[in-house]
């Protein structure tokens, strides 16, 4: 499990994850969380809108057929560090192990390296693509990927949202000018940065757990 953490009130009144020791330690979190509930206001949004029509949500609390199905989950290089911190420092208990294991022995070619036990060990630094896939009107089939089978019953981007969260971002990458940043944004530009999620080298997270651990304990006496 991961350790507990503190809550913001976000411009929407929503909950926004805090961890205020590591946003002060590492600026970049802070750009991190403030993008992703931002992604999150947005698709709340959307689904209210989309329930407005009368369409009704196939996804439900404990469904993770898209973590065990899906081989092609678009991932940038400030969320596979967001995921590298969370489980690295924040991420305890007896599953930790659990986890290592599977990031060590990842192949890519199985299910998500952290899905476990039918949920999501990095939930609240999930990346944005897993964020907004939500599919209406039926469940999906064993093994069936909606998106390439019935597109239209996956939820639209919410563009508007995800484009304030990468000029939000930017910074992180260099990219500090407001007029750029906008530019950036405009062109799409930033999307030459993605990454597939199974194609990461998680093996060397697997080290990075392991090694922060050695680290934490101190010198033995």
């Amino acid at each position: 499990m991961a350790i507990s953490k503190t809550k913001r009130s976000g411009p929407s009144g929503a909950n926004r994850p805090a961890f205020p020791s590591d946003e002060k330690m590492h600026p970049w979190l802070r750009l991190l969380l403030d993008a992703y509930h931002i992604v999150d206001r947005g698709i709340t949004r959307a689904l209210d809108d989309e329930r407005k029509k009368g369409r009704t949500l196939a996804c439900k609390k404990g469904c993770s057929h898209c973590c065990a199905t899906h081989k092609d989950i678009p991932v940038y290089p400030l969320e596979l560090l967001g995921i590298t911190w969370y489980v690295t420092e924040k991420f305890i208990g007896p599953l930790r192990e659990t986890l290592r294991q599977s990031l060590e022995q990842f192949t890519g070619r199985e299910a998500c390296p952290f899905l476990m036990g039918g949920s999501c060990a990095v939930h609240t630094v999930r990346p944005m693509a897993c964020r907004q896939f939500n599919v209406f009107g039926n469940a999906c089939d064993e093994g069936e990927d909606p998106y390439y089978t019935r597109r239209e019953d996956v939820m639209e981007p919410v563009k508007k949202y995800i484009d304030q969260a990468f000029f939000i971002m930017l910074p992180f990458y260099g990219v500090e000018k407001e007029s750029e940043r906008i530019k950036v944004v405009e062109t799409g530009a930033f999307h030459k940065m993605v990454k597939e999620l199974h194609a990461c080298n998680w093996k060397s997270l697997a080290v990075k757990m392991k090694d922060f651990e050695a680290r934490d304990s101190g010198p033995v006496a």
